[in-house]
């Protein structure tokens, strides 16, 4: 392999390694919500990135989860280089980069900075974490009713049927995908013969219950989906450098009560 194809092959595998951590909030890339300022390989094979949040008040629970994250997903890089993390324009900048540096837990950077006492972050994580799983599993059901599947069909889909379905539009496919690993993540035994269409404790969701199950799901993905618009529009808003993604629902549309569904192309299947 070429100087220049190593290059671009790890510049690649960079991006899809950040592409991969979410605002745990949101359960959005933290690449697409425009938090990644820089991403650099110098010619040594080291990282550097640069990391900015909405605002200077951002909750420093939520700006060491992702940072923490992103750390991870350099660990993770296939050729193990040295890297360098900085947060920019935070009211807990330094000590924030010095304990991710160091590999400091939260507790260990904030306890005697702001006296916070103890901060599970593991049980922050799983709050998200179920917000996550509601949010994908609602463009899954609406993304399967939009192909024409009954309530019942959808309720008793396992997962072996859900793995053989294909096709369909990149949105589709990238619903189905991202529920299936918030599933696995919560179910790690999941057999083949399992319902996947189940709540977040495991328990199927019945077809006469899918359509109030549905309205469930919907207030989880309109609080996230504001709270999104939000960070976009404060970041913008300060930035003066991010364009709103095409299709995404703005402030104005959460004022006047125009929120529309998460997007359920039409979609084939092959069986």
């Amino acid at each position: 392999m070429s100087v220049t194809d190593l290059s671009q092959s790890r510049e690649r595998e960079l991006w899809r390694r950040l592409e991969g951590v979410n605002d745990p909030e949101l359960d959005e890339p933290v690449t697409e919500m425009g938090f990644v300022e820089r991403a650099e390989i110098a010619q040594d094979g080291h990282v550097e990135v640069d990391f900015r949040l909405p605002t200077y008040w951002c909750s420093p629970n939520f700006a060491f989860l992702m940072l923490e994250d992103i750390r991870a997903a350099l660990d993770a890089l296939s050729w193990a280089p040295p890297f360098h993390i900085a947060l920019h324009d935070h009211m807990f900048a330094a000590e924030v980069n010095q304990g991710i540096a160091a590999a400091k837990s939260f507790s260990e950077i904030f306890d005697t900075l702001v006296g916070e006492g103890e901060v599970d972050l593991e049980a922050l994580r799983t709050k998200f974490r179920l917000k996550a799983f509601k949010r994908r599993q609602e463009a899954v059901i609406l993304g399967l009713r939009a192909i024409g599947l009954s309530d019942v069909a959808i309720s008793t889909m396992t997962l072996a049927d859900f793995d053989a379905l294909r096709g369909g539009e990149a949105d589709a496919v990238k619903h189905r995908l991202r529920y299936r690993e918030a599933l696995l993540a919560r179910r790690s035994g999941l057999r083949p013969d399992d319902r996947v269409i189940v709540d977040w404790d495991g328990m199927p969701v019945d077809p006469g219950r899918l359509t109030a199950y549905l309205g469930e799901l919907r207030s989880v993905r309109i609080n996230m989906e504001f709270n999104g618009a939000l960070c976009r529009g404060l970041k913008q808003t300060r930035y003066k450098e991010m364009e709103v993604i095409d299709g995404e629902p703005t402030l104005v549309d959460f004022i006047i009560g125009r929120v529309p569904p998460p997007a359920a192309p039409s979609h084939t299947t092959d069986h």
